[in-house]
C-alpha cells in the first residue's frame, strides 16, 4: 500500500460534524422517545395539560398532542419529523396526535432493543410493515358499523374526543358538534361527504361554556356600518355583493378644472345621484339586508338606513362563501345584475353585543349547509382550548361519518391487535418474529399510559388486559381511568372512529422506519449544527422545551 492511499480523503468542508452507525441511529432514537415522553403524560381523560410560554411571553394551556408539538421549538431533525407525525394525524382525522407520537414512541424504544441484540435494522423494518398491514385487517374486522342517522354513536364518539380536555364540562358541546355535522353534510349517491371548513367556530370569552350554542346560519364578527339602520330584521332578504358601494376613483391620474362654486356643487350633486342610483337600485331587488365584501361610503350608508336597509362591509370572502351555502343567495359583481332571485333568506338578522363587541347573527335559514358554533368560556385560554376541543371532536365525527366504522376505546382495541400480531408472529418465524412482537408491546403503551395517568400500577394492568383479550368475550375490555379497574368500554360508550386508530398506526410505523433507516448524520458548519450531547442531560436539540412547564 502506498503512501499517497493512507491518507484519508476530506470531501467535506471544515468544520462539518458527522455522526455515523450505530451512534446516529442511538441519537435519532433518543431524540423521538423524548418527545414522545414529552407528550405522553397528556394522553386520556385523566391526561394532564402543559403550559408552553413562549418568546414573547404568551401562554399556551393545552393537552393536545398537535398543539403542543407545534407550540415547542424542536431543532433536531429527528424531533421534527415526530412534529409531523403529530400533525399529519391531526390534518387528516382531527384526533388520536398523542397516539399516534406515543406509538411511534413505543416502536423506536422497542426497535433499539432490537438493534442493541444485532438484529439489523432492515429485518426490523420488514417486520414492522408485516405487523402495520396485519393491524389494520384486525382493525377493519373487529370495528362495528355505525350510520349517519345514529345519532347517539355520534354524540358519544364527540364526547369520547373532547374528554380529557377542558370542554368535557360541557356535554352540551358534543350534541352541538353532531347537529352541526348532520346540518352540513352533503349526501349524493349514497355517498356523504363532509367539510368541516362549512362550519364555522366563533370564541368569545365572558360566559360559561355550557352558554356556547349552534346558529343555524352565520355569525360575522362585525357591525352594522350605520347608527340609523335596523339593528334587527325579521324575514331577511339578504344581498351579497362583491361591488364597492363607492364612487370610484379613476386608474390614471385625472385632473379636473372647476373655476365657480356652481361647477363645485354639480359634481357633487353627480357624485350623490351615482350612489343614490346605487341604492335604488338593491331597493328595487327587494334587498332589506346587504353584505358587502368590500367598501360602502357614507352617504351611501345613509341612503340605504332612510330606506331601511341595513348593511354590514369588508366580509372575509370565506364568510361570503358560507354564506351563499347557509342562504341561498348568488354573490354579484355588478348592481345592475341584481334581482330578486340572487337574495338570500334568512329568518332574522340580528346584531349582538357579546363581550362588548357588536356581531351579527344571519339566524333560522331554511336548510343551511354552512353552520357557526360560537364557543363561550371563562377566560381566554379555556375558550382557546375548548376551540381545539371542538376541533378534535368535529373533526372525529366527520371521519366517522365518512368511514362508516367505530371502535372501542380506552386502550381496548389496541390491547386486542397486540394479542393478535403476537398470535401472528409465530407464523412468520424469523428475525422479523421479534419486529412483530415488538409492534404488539409498541401498541400496549396506549393501555399502560391510560393506566399511568390513572394512578394504576401499569404492569398489572397489561397483565390482566392480556388475559381478558385472551379470554372469550374480552374483545371490548378497556382501561377505567375513571375508576381506576379494567371494564368494557364499548358499554361505556367511549367509541372512536377506526381511521383514528389506522392512521395513528400508519403515521407512527412510517415515522419509526424512517428514522431507522438513517445511518450516517452530516451537519455542514455554515447551515445546521449538531449540538453535542450532554452527559445525563438534556438530548440536542430539546433545549426549547425550556418554556413547558
Amino acid at each position: 500500500m502506498t503512501e499517497a492511499t493512507q491518507q484519508p480523503v476530506v470531501f467535506m468542508t471544515e468544520g462539518t460534524k458527522r455522526t455515523r452507525g450505530r451512534d446516529a441511529q442511538r441519537i435519532n432514537i433518543l431524540i423521538a422517545k423524548a418527545v414522545a415522553n414529552a407528550v405522553k403524560s397528556t394522553l386520556g381523560p385523566k391526561g394532564m395539560d402543559k403550559m408552553i410560554v413562549d418568546d414573547l411571553g404568551d401562554v399556551t394551556i393545552t393537552n393536545d398532542g398537535a398543539t403542543i408539538l407545534d407550540e415547542i421549538s424542536i431543532d433536531h431533525p429527528a424531533g421534527k419529523m415526530m412534529v409531523e407525525v403529530a400533525k399529519t394525524q391531526d390534518e387528516e382525522v382531527g384526533d388520536g396526535t398523542t397516539s399516534a407520537v406515543v406509538i411511534a414512541g413505543g416502536l423506536l424504544k422497542k426497535a433499539e432493543e432490537l438493534l442493541d441484540n444485532d438484529i439489523h435494522p432492515s429485518t426490523i423494518i420488514k417486520g414492522y410493515r408485516l405487523a402495520s398491514k396485519k393491524a389494520k385487517a384486525e382493525l377493519e374486522a373487529v370495528a362495528d358499523e355505525v350510520s349517519f342517522k345514529d345519532k347517539t354513536t355520534l354524540k358519544n364518539i364527540a364526547l369520547t374526543s373532547m374528554t380529557g380536555k377542558a370542554a368535557e364540562a360541557a356535554k352540551e358541546l358534543a350534541d352541538l358538534v353532531v347537529d352541526s355535522i348532520v346540518q352540513v353534510a352533503d349526501e349524493e349517491n349514497g355517498t356523504i361527504s363532509i367539510d368541516i371548513d362549512n362550519v364555522k367556530v366563533e370564541k368569545k370569552q365572558g360566559a360559561s361554556l355550557e352558554e356556547s350554542y349552534l346558529v343555524k346560519g352565520l355569525v360575522i364578527d362585525k357591525e352594522i356600518v350605520h347608527g340609523a339602520m335596523p339593528k334587527k330584521i325579521d324575514t331577511a332578504k339578504i344581498a351579497l355583493l362583491d361591488a364597492a358601494l363607492e364612487i370610484k376613483s379613476t386608474e390614471t391620474d385625472a385632473k379636473i378644472e372647476i373655476t365657480s362654486p356652481e361647477q363645485m356643487q354639480a359634481f357633487l350633486d353627480q357624485e350623490e345621484g351615482m350612489l343614490r342610483k346605487m341604492v335604488d337600485q338593491i331597493k328595487k331587488s327587494g334587498t332589506n339586508f346587504v353584505i358587502c365584501q368590500k367598501g360602502i361610503d357614507d352617504l351611501a350608508q345613509h341612503f340605504l338606513s332612510k330606506e331601511g336597509i341595513s348593511a354590514i362591509r369588508r366580509v372575509k370572502k370565506s364568510d361570503m362563501d358560507a354564506l351563499v351555502r347557509a342562504t341561498g343567495a348568488t354573490i354579484v359583481t355588478r348592481l345592475d345584475d341584481l334581482s330578486t332571485s340572487d337574495l338570500g333568506k334568512a329568518a332574522s338578522v340580528q346584531e349582538r353585543k357579546i363581550s362588548g363587541d357588536d356581531m351579527v347573527f344571519i339566524e333560522g335559514c331554511k336548510n343551511p349547509k354552512s353552520v357557526s358554533m360560537l364557543i363561550r368560556g371563562g377566560s381566554e385560554h379555556v375558550v382557546d382550548e375548548a376551540e381545539r376541543a371542538v376541533h378534535d371532536s368535529l373533526m372525529s365525527v366527520a371521519t366517522a361519518v365518512k368511514s362508516g366504522k367505530v371502535v372501542a376505546g380506552g386502550g381496548s382495541i389496541e390491547a386486542e391487535v397486540s394479542v393478535k400480531l403476537r398470535d401472528y408472529a409465530q407464523t412468520i418465524g424469523g428475525r422479523e418474529q421479534l419486529a412483530i412482537e415488538a409492534f404488539a408491546d409498541s401498541l400496549e403503551e396506549i393501555p399502560r399510559t391510560l393506566a399511568e395517568t390513572a394512578g394504576m400500577n401499569p404492569l398489572d394492568t397489561i397483565v390482566n388486559l392480556r388475559a381478558k383479550h385472551r379470554a372469550k368475550g374480552g374483545l371490548h375490555i378497556g382501561v377505567d381511568v375513571m375508576k381506576g379497574k379494567l371494564a368494557d368500554m364499548k358499554a361505556q360508550n367511549v367509541v372512536e372512529p377506526m381511521n383514528v386508530k389506522t392512521q395513528a398506526i400508519a403515521s407512527g410505523t412510517e415515522v419509526a422506519e424512517m428514522v431507522l433507516r438513517i445511518d450516517d448524520i452530516i451537519a455542514g458548519s455554515s447551515k445546521g449544527k449538531m449540538p453535542p450531547m450532554p452527559p445525563g442531560g438534556m438530548p440536542p436539540g430539546m433545549g426549547g422545551m425550556g418554556g413547558m412547564m
